[in-house]
């Protein structure tokens, strides 16, 4: 897989011109010397990669009073972290932590994706909620918490956010320079989010779950084209606009259909959603973590293709049969399992995975990416 291989973003200026796609789904991120350090390093890199990403995951799952109350705190939290981390990672390139030499970088970084999550979070309960910041830290009967009920707001525009950043290559934003551009996107992405919310779930049209499950499956094909396959086929399109729209056209469609097929199974939406984000987290685990191993040391792209896709599939299917067992083990309401699940793979175990590997680029590791 010579030509789709992943890179973290390099070091970069505060301002200035933006690549065309993010590195994150650039088909030539990687040049002969890096694409053979990568296969000599992996898979110890990925596995050591595990001791940071495992405890952090278990933690963010777990950590808040118990599995229930972890998925009921931070699941919001989390969700609306997720378009900073992404302005961050895929935008601005890791500025500002690019300031300040590592752990600093990483742990400067992650304190102002926290804070955003937290400040968002607080702007959705006011939102959906109305005027009620007490539910966001103890929600109760007097005071309604942040989940469920924004979790369906913030998880559209975090969808958005990655159609604009990988399918549409950033444009039309691009040209402002990194941190203009980050932040046009940010308060784009909300604003259309916040619409596409409002039309949708809150005038009743569709069912929260429905929306949410929708957005998910949106964001696993994204996932698929734009990470697991860097690109492929639209990459090989020369002409933007028909690259752009085509591949537009396609993820959404790939993911109104996989929406369709789930619920022609009478699937609920949690349980939609629940699937999608542990395919979401099945590929940033082997695209990211794990730079592809083993499909990395197939030369061909077509075999090397499937084998990613396979073995993302493989590790879904794992995290999809296990997870929700395992909510039930740790006192997770039944009605509640899928939706633990889901808090598990897309929110603590994705965005761990981005942070580990684009924010704090596999710090403790010595070697730079």
């Amino acid at each position: 897989m010579s030509s789709e291989q992943l890179a973290v973003p390099t070091a970069a200026p505060s301002a200035g011109a933006l690549d065309n796609r993010p590195s994150v789904s650039r088909p030539d991120a990687l040049g002969p010397a890096a694409l053979a350090a990568a296969r000599r390093h992996q898979p110890p890199r990925g596995l050591i990669g595990l001791g940071f990403v495992v405890p952090v995951t278990v933690l963010l799952s777990v950590g808040a009073g118990g599995a229930h109350h972890s998925l009921i705190l931070l699941g919001p939290i989390i969700t609306f972290a997720l378009p900073v981390m992404a302005m961050i990672a895929f935008w601005w390139e890791d500025w500002p932590g690019t300031l300040l030499p590592r752990p600093w970088s990483g742990l400067y970084d992650t304190a102002i994706v926290a804070a955003g999550g937290v400040l968002l979070t607080m702007l959705g309960q006011l939102v959906v909620n109305g005027p009620d910041l007490v539910g966001v830290f103890a929600p109760g009967p007097a005071h309604p918490g942040a989940y469920p009920a924004t979790v369906q707001l913030a998880g559209g525009i975090f969808t958005i956010m990655l159609q604009l950043t990988l399918v549409c290559e950033r444009r039309p934003l691009r040209g402002l320079g990194r941190v203009p551009a980050g932040l046009a996107a940010l308060a784009l992405c909300w604003l259309l989010g916040l619409i596409a919310w409002a039309v949708a779930v809150r005038s009743h049209a569709i069912p929260g779950e429905d929306y949410g499950a929708w957005c998910t499956s949106i964001g696993l094909w994204q996932m698929i084209f734009y990470t697991a396959l860097r690109g492929w086929p639209f990459a090989r399109i020369g002409r933007e606009w028909l690259r752009l729209l085509l591949g537009n056209a396609v993820v959404i469609a790939c993911g109104w259909g996989s929406y369709l097929l789930a619920d022609g199974l009478t699937w609920p939406g949690t349980r939609i959603t629940a699937v999608a984000g542990a395919g979401i987290g099945g590929i940033l685990l082997v695209s990211m973590l794990f730079e592809v191993w083993p499909a990395i040391r197939v030369t061909r792209l077509a075999p090397g293709r499937a084998i990613a896709v396979s073995v993302a599939a493989l590790l879904t299917a794992l995290l999809v049969w296990s997870l929700p067992m395992l909510a039930h083990t740790l006192g997770v309401p039944q009605e509640r399992e899928w939706s633990w699940t889901t808090h598990v793979t897309l929110n603590a175990l994705s965005t761990v995975v981005i942070l580990h590997v684009a924010v704090w680029r596999r710090w403790p590791v010595r070697r730079p990416l």
